[in-house]
């Protein structure tokens, strides 16, 4: 049983897709040992709560110094014992002592298809208007691997999105959830739990699942 603990800082659509996919059986040997927040008023952890899923917040308002909060938040991360940290719009930036004791065990779920409208700056609806002002057709949602830069790690999953020359940013983001992040990040946790991604440098291979049928290349 994979534990994971979901990072969330607002009202945690993405962290409702993966409990209900847990509860529906598409994420399998799985489970949310914590949901954390650095907003203690996230609609999230109402959502954990109603879900019998440990919650905490842990804000950086709390703390002297960055550093006592980094620490605080990778010490809350391992003390739930968690295997698999996700980002589910978690808008603080993780340290980078998180990163090294969770190497390509941290993954993000980004709203738009990497390497667009990605990096520093590019969060929430910022996005989807950066994508409508340059006209773009296609947009869509990225679950990459976390590293030491800002939505550079290597890519598991990405899904397209049509964007429509009506769209204001709201409602391409709603589509963009409906249709991409809630999809793909639950498939992306089923991945990691069944132990069917390998990495190389930045480069990212499914594997087949167990009960496959090998085929010849």
């Amino acid at each position: 049983m994979m534990k994971t603990a979901v990072l969330v800082s607002g009202g945690g659509t993405n962290l409702q897709a993966i409990i209900d996919a847990i509860r529906d059986g598409r994420i399998t040997d799985t489970e949310i040992s914590l949901v954390l927040s650095n907003n203690k008023h996230a609609y999230a952890l109402e959502r954990a709560s109603k879900a019998g899923i440990p919650a905490l917040s842990i804000s950086p308002k709390d703390y002297g110094s960055r550093e006592q909060f980094n620490q605080a938040l990778l010490e809350a991360v391992q003390r739930s014992g968690a295997q698999l940290v996700v980002l589910a719009g978690f808008l603080c930036t993780i340290p980078p002592q998180m990163v090294e004791a969770y190497p390509n065990r941290i993954i993000n779920i980004h709203p738009s298809l990497i390497p667009s409208f990605c990096g520093t700056g590019f969060y929430g609806l910022k996005v989807h208007e950066a994508a409508l002002e340059r006209g773009v057709r296609i947009s869509g949602a990225t679950v990459h691997f976390v590293d030491a830069g800002t939505d550079t790690g290597p890519i598991l999953l990405q899904k397209a999105v049509e964007v429509r020359s009506s769209d204001t940013p709201k409602e391409l983001q709603l589509r963009i959830m409906q249709q991409a992040e809630w999809k793909i990040l639950p498939e992306a946790i089923q991945l990691i739990a069944h132990e069917r991604v390998h990495i190389d440098g930045r480069c990212v291979t499914i594997l087949p699942a167990a009960d496959e049928a090998w085929q010849p290349s």
